[in-house]
């Protein structure tokens, strides 16, 4: 009986029926871990590009929830207007969609309602964090830019904390070596136009090459995405509105 064909597809077939219901029955009970994992990696990473943890302290959770509680304002604008809007009780992140612009980001949809990030430190005053995302090689690349929220232009920090990038070659936007050459340069030029991007070569300090990064290395398509979604992001289209807004507000007595 054993030794039957329909015996051996019988067994594998609940081999198979008893493993589905495993591993559904795992990812529906890990889902709210997950969401809070995804969560805390974002916390983690504003902190992070606004300087306030470093690759040690970033990894105590209970340090991070407690900073980001502390320091983190996080405010929802409308991103058209970039003024603020009300969010109901307990809503967190983005809200709706709507069709982008022609960019060469490679953004098909964007927010309506964004979540932006105001970090206030003792030592380094107020930073502006952005959220932004654009194609790279392989994926759509997530991440943060922070800016000083005085001036809004001087860069603090450049976080990436979803991607799917070549590892070794535009995997190293992950890079601390990398991202540390966004601090101190400048996201826009002398007329008010974005201007931050990543160069096809070496580039020198801030002080000699303001608006450029160091370019990544065999991965020239990933680094033109990078330069591409800082474009689109600090433009009109993105934050643009909100960044005049608050220009105007910093300049009203």
């Amino acid at each position: 009986m054993r030794d039957s064909p329909g015996y051996t597809l019988f067994f594998a077939a609940s081999v198979c029926v008893v493993c589905s219901i495993v591993v559904s029955a795992s990812a529906v009970s890990l889902r709210g871990a997950q969401a809070a994992n995804r969560k805390l990696d974002r916390q983690s990473k504003v902190l992070k590009a606004a300087g306030l943890t470093n690759r040690a302290e970033d990894r105590d959770d209970d340090r991070v929830r407690a900073l980001y509680e502390r320091q983190v304002d996080a405010q929802r604008i409308a991103l058209k207007s970039g003024k603020k809007v009300a969010a109901s009780e307990g809503d967190e992140g983005d809200e709706g969609e709507q069709p982008a612009p022609a960019n060469k980001a490679g953004l098909v949809r964007i927010p309506t309602h964004r979540e932006v990030y105001l970090v206030r430190s003792e030592e380094r005053g107020e930073t502006l964090v952005l959220p932004v995302e654009g194609k790279g090689l392989w994926s759509t690349m997530r991440g943060f830019l922070a800016l000083d929220a005085e001036d809004l232009n001087t860069v603090r920090g450049m976080e990436f904390y979803e991607h799917g990038e070549t590892p070794g070659l535009g995997g190293e936007i992950d890079n601390p070596r990398w991202k540390s050459r966004f601090r101190g340069r400048k996201a826009f030029d002398d007329e008010g136009k974005p201007a931050l991007r990543v160069a096809r070569g070496p580039v020198g300090s801030p002080e000699q090459d303001p608006h450029q990064v160091d370019a990544l290395t065999g991965a020239t398509i990933t680094a033109r995405g990078v330069s591409n979604l800082l474009s689109f992001w600090l433009g009109d289209d993105g934050y643009g509105p909100l960044l005049k807004r608050l220009e105007k507000e910093r300049k009203t007595p």
